[in-house]
């Protein structure tokens, strides 16, 4: 199966990218795919129990982590094109990956004890356990830094209340990191707060319109008692998860480009077995200019993707730049499934074929993970020096 790589981006992978590539691709196209229609139709969520460990058996998740840790040891640009294979699928699937890598892996790589990640790493690397992320809450997207969530310290535990809410896996989730204000000194803290602790509640969102191959749902704690072990050592302030958004948005700019290239294949594939007037509606001029923008759309964010993993290999990208590069090619992939929804006309509206699902599913990854709008003022701040996020 060739998929569009107008400028040999190929080239610039190595073979570990292309090995996990093919594997992932071969289990999805074999095993997923043929169930996302469904799923999506009735709004029930594919088995994530399983795909989570069989993802852990081709070893994408948390890619870019050591392999002492029970983690593949690979790159960010192997992380990056794994999560553009699932998103080329559906966006709850890259949604999964980006979560449980990104938002649940990451902090406890980045800001756990030792003992921390030679328990639970392993255990979210094999799919053995499902993590979820809880920081936003109902009344605080944008602004996190506001949560309601608090947790007060009791000697060698601590008690958590609040909720949050348009968590991925929420339901499911043998654990959840979860963001919360010590009261005591109104620090953000982080706490892995384990299914079935006394207070914890965990409940799946219906009636979405959007993202209905996944679960998406909410988390709430009532006097929920968490021991000291279960908080992240060295995670002290906003900053810790706002780094962790940072890893997801990297996933989402691959992840988009996925849905592009899905939803610009189906039309070009498409536009040259439909006939109208005697000819392939692709040898008309109109629609061969969309496929035309389509591609080169495509093509400037595969390059984005490709420069912001080798900054992300060195240690050298910002916020400001997976801003730009979330930003972008979210924006492309609205373009693609809309246009190619055009290109296909009354059968655009059809989930027998996928474009109508990517541009709802794509709405919701245009809001979350930061809306377009704060990527923009991120974005504009790093230009100007202003900081414009309020008046």
């Amino acid at each position: 199966m060739v998929i569009t790589d107008f400028y040999n981006f190929e080239d610039l992978l190595n073979e570990e990218d292309k090995i996990v590539r093919e594997s992932l691709r071969k289990f999805l196209v074999n095993n997923i795919k043929p169930l996302v229609k469904e799923a999506w139709h009735k709004e029930k969520s594919l088995d994530f129990r399983y795909i989570a460990k069989e993802l852990g058996k081709l070893g994408v998740l948390g890619a870019f982590m050591e392999e002492k840790y029970g983690c593949p040891g690979a790159t960010y640009t192997t992380y990056g094109v794994v999560c553009q294979e699932v998103e080329r699928i559906d966006s709850a699937l890259r949604s999964f990956v980006a979560v449980n890598t990104g938002l649940v892996m990451y902090p406890i790589w980045m800001w756990g004890s030792e003992e921390q990640k030679m328990y639970w790493l392993p255990k979210l690397a094999s799919g053995e356990v499902i993590g979820c992320y809880g920081l936003t809450e109902p009344d605080h997207g944008s602004d996190p830094g506001s949560m309601k969530t608090t947790a007060e310290r009791h000697g060698d535990y601590w008690i958590l209340n609040g909720s949050k809410m348009w968590i991925t896996e929420a339901e499911i989730a043998d654990v959840a990191m979860v963001w919360a204000k010590d009261k005591e000194t109104g620090k953000i803290k982080g706490f892995l707060v384990e299914k079935g602790m006394d207070g914890f509640y965990q409940a799946d969102l219906t009636e979405k319109g959007s993202m209905r191959a996944g679960g998406v749902g909410e988390l709430a704690f009532t006097n929920c008692k968490v021991p000291e072990k279960n908080r992240l050592p060295l995670a002290k302030g906003l900053r810790c998860p706002l780094s962790c958004l940072d890893m997801a948005r990297y996933g989402i700019s691959w992840g988009a480009i996925g849905a592009s290239i899905d939803c610009y294949e189906t039309a070009l594939e498409y536009s040259l077995d439909r006939k109208q007037f005697g000819k392939p509606i692709a040898s008309y001029q109109l629609v061969q200019s969309k496929l035309a923008d389509m591609l080169t759309e495509i093509t400037k964010g595969q390059a984005i993707c490709m420069r912001l993993g080798q900054l992300m290999n060195e240690g050298k990208a910002t916020p400001p730049q997976i801003s730009l590069a979330k930003r972008n090619n979210v924006r492309v992939a609205r373009y693609c499934s809309r246009v190619a929804r055009e290109i296909l006309g009354a059968n655009g509206i059809s989930l027998d074929y996928p474009p109508i699902r990517h541009m709802a599913n794509i709405e919701s990854v245009y809001t979350y993970e930061g809306t377009d709008d704060m990527h923009t003022l991120i974005i504009g701040r790093e230009i100007t020096g202003i900081q414009a996020f309020r008046s």
